[in-house]
């Protein structure tokens, strides 16, 4: 049964390696939404690097999962000491457990917060599309879909839950029209 990728992404108001409180609460908060999340039904797997090294991205070894990499537009650095960015790449069993996971609990407190952290760009911050069960989905696949929903807009491979597809690429439901679908066929 096909999974469904989810990579988000976030350009920060300051580095992660910046010791003040609010990079500090940032951290604390994401570590704590990470441990809930990967608890929640339908949640299958997240990159994580190899070594656990959260604070290199660029020259982390992340395995299955790809070289890691970010939009064009991301235009802060890119060492330990000056990367500027949030960004996550996950695996889920379909829509409606994605959707509960992150406009509930832990998260959706995150997200209220959003813009304490995160700068506004003007881009999507994050995008969906389906994989194959044996397939992970690498950090490129998630940049390019990023990158394609703000050139062209939703399409099967690169959507969002307000413009979702189903794993054969039929639209699922129209924007603001009533609860999710199933997911499968």
């Amino acid at each position: 049964m096909p999974q469904l990728a989810l990579y988000t992404f976030g350009v920060l108001k300051s580095p992660l390696a910046d010791p003040a409180p609010l990079t500090r609460e940032f951290y604390d908060i994401g570590a704590a939404v990470y441990r809930k999340i990967s608890r929640h039904p339908g949640y299958l797997a997240h990159a994580e690097a190899a070594d656990g090294d959260q604070g290199e991205l660029f020259g982390a070894d992340w395995g299955a999962w790809g070289e890691f990499a970010v939009p064009a537009w991301y235009g802060k650095g890119r060492t330990v000491e000056n990367t500027a960015l949030a960004a996550t790449l996950s695996l889920w069993t379909g829509l409606r457990p994605a959707f509960d996971a992150i406009y509930t609990g832990l998260h959706r407190e995150a997200l209220n917060r959003r813009y304490d952290w995160f700068e506004r760009t003007g881009h999507p911050n994050y995008v969906f599309w389906w994989v194959a069960d044996d397939v992970i989905p690498t950090w490129q696949d998630g940049v390019s879909g990023l990158e394609h929903l703000h050139a062209h807009g939703p399409a099967p491979h690169a959507f969002t839950f307000h413009h979702a597809f189903t794993p054969d690429g039929t639209p699922a439901r129209a924007k603001g029209a009533g609860p999710l679908p199933q997911d499968g066929p």
